[in-house]
């Protein structure tokens, strides 16, 4: 009888969300991580232990692919800070849809290390949040959305090239856009069709 190998912690934990530990050591070799679903705390814990653990085995590449309804803002700017903070270069691939949070973490990088499968929809629209209590905390509440939405705004300016005003008045009510309305935007730097022209 062969001897099977044994679990470590960490090991359990992805046997334990459904996920195959070959596939998961295979993204790690090819430097790949994938953002998918809503954007959570434990979403962009996960993500950024991934990114520090590529960041420090090694300065080269990464391919980050999302697709991502939106979530928590504070989540998704993790995610966004960690990727401009790690020494190695990352591409990132919009897939599906780039929404809302999603979207904060796909401006990520570069406009020219931003692409996208022909069929992602894309999505910029101002946080909303629901204002509950006192009140005095619903006044502070709603300062911070306001707050949150100028930052956001400003993040999607820079990293579009359109004004701040511009951004403000488009995220005013949801803002969609397929990748030809994207790349003339500022959003998308490229539409690819198979991962050779990520190159």
């Amino acid at each position: 009888m062969t001897d099977l190998p044994m679990l470590n912690d960490d090991d359990e934990k992805v046997a334990s969300k459904g996920r195959s530990i070959p596939v998961e050591k295979h993204l790690f070799d090819a430097r790949q991580v994938l953002i998918v679903g809503q954007v959570t705390m434990e979403l962009a814990r996960d993500i950024c232990q991934r990114l520090l653990a590529l960041a420090h085995a090694s300065d080269d590449p990464i391919t980050v692919i999302v697709s991502s309804p939106g979530g928590h803002v504070e989540s998704g700017d993790m995610i966004h800070d960690t990727i401009k903070f790690i020494k190695p270069e990352v591409k990132m691939v919009g897939t599906g849809w780039v929404a809302s949070a999603g979207a904060l973490i796909y401006v990520s990088v570069p406009k020219e290390r931003r692409f996208c499968t022909p069929n992602t929809r894309f999505l910029l629209h101002q946080p909303s949040g629901g204002a509950g209590g006192p009140a005095s905390d619903i006044e502070i509440q709603a300062r911070e959305i306001i707050r949150m939405r100028d930052r956001l705004n400003k993040i999607f300016a820079d990293a579009t090239g359109q004004s701040v005003e511009k951004i403000e008045k488009d995220t005013d009510r949801d803002h969609w856009l397929s990748p030809d309305e994207a790349l003339e935007y500022g959003l998308l730097g490229k539409m690819i069709q198979n991962i050779g022209e990520l190159n």
